[in-house]
């Protein structure tokens, strides 16, 4: 009962999840999860209860916002608009790349100070970067020419540096594009997302390295798992340091 009658003040992202903000000082969280996707019917489309569709919302002009979830694992959830009614995994977030403080290679350095983990995984952690997935995190790597083994608390300054601005980079390029469209994701009106055409080594395992080709070397892009994700690198352009 919750939601009955409140008014939508506000929608706006934290990481990977959409908070919308109501008037009655709760606020609604959903995320996506893998293959999540909301559907918004105007009040004159002709309404069918989808395959996988597990919630939604019926607004006061008949307008119905739906989430299709095949995989189940989207979250829908509320709480108090308050900071101490947030959910304490909305308190473990980290820092957001795109925020209004800009990424610096001082912040990255601070995170990972005491991370011995690689700088794959570390990139990975939500509680430290909110917001990249595996895909970027490749790609980011990639241009970087930092190995994704490589200890995160080991980088050299430059490559902090590198970091700090090939990640914002990167994201801004896939927002662009519309994201990266590997089986089932669309956008919001539908449409496929083209970021996967402009992949250097993500999905492209057994491809020429585009930048060692360039320096007229041979070097192959190789395959690898890092804690049951898949990682793309070049051994050649992103050189092990063992």
């Amino acid at each position: 009962m919750i939601l009955v009658g409140a008014k939508v003040q506000e929608v706006r992202r934290r990481a990977k999840y959409i908070l919308i903000g109501l008037d009655n000082n709760w606020t609604v969280l959903i995320h996506l999860g893998m293959s999540g996707r909301l559907f918004i019917d105007k009040p004159s489309d002709a309404h069918e209860l989808r395959k996988h569709q597990h919630f939604d919302f019926l607004l006061n002009d008949g307008t119905r916002i739906a989430l299709v979830d095949p995989r189940r694992f989207g979250v829908v959830d509320a709480f108090p608009s308050s900071p101490e009614a947030l959910p304490p995994f909305m308190k473990r977030l980290g820092i957001e790349p795109l925020g209004e403080e800009p990424l610096t290679p001082v912040a990255i350095k601070n995170l990972f100070e005491k991370t011995h983990s690689p700088i794959k995984n570390a990139l990975l952690d939500q509680t430290k970067i909110v917001g990249l997935g595996n895909i970027y995190v490749c790609e980011a790597l990639f241009r970087a020419g930092i190995h994704p083994q490589k200890t995160a608390n080991t980088l050299s300054q430059t490559e902090y540096e590198h970091l700090s601005q090939i990640i914002p980079e990167i994201l801004h390029e896939a927002l662009a594009a519309g994201g990266s469209t590997l089986r089932d994701y669309v956008t919001v009106d539908g449409q496929k997302g083209s970021f996967q055409e402009l992949h250097q080594v993500y999905g492209r395992a057994g491809d020429a390295c585009p930048i060692c080709a360039q320096k007229k070397h041979r070097a192959l892009i190789t395959k690898i798992t890092q804690s049951g994700r898949s990682t793309f690198f070049c051994p050649q352009h992103q050189k092990s340091e063992h």
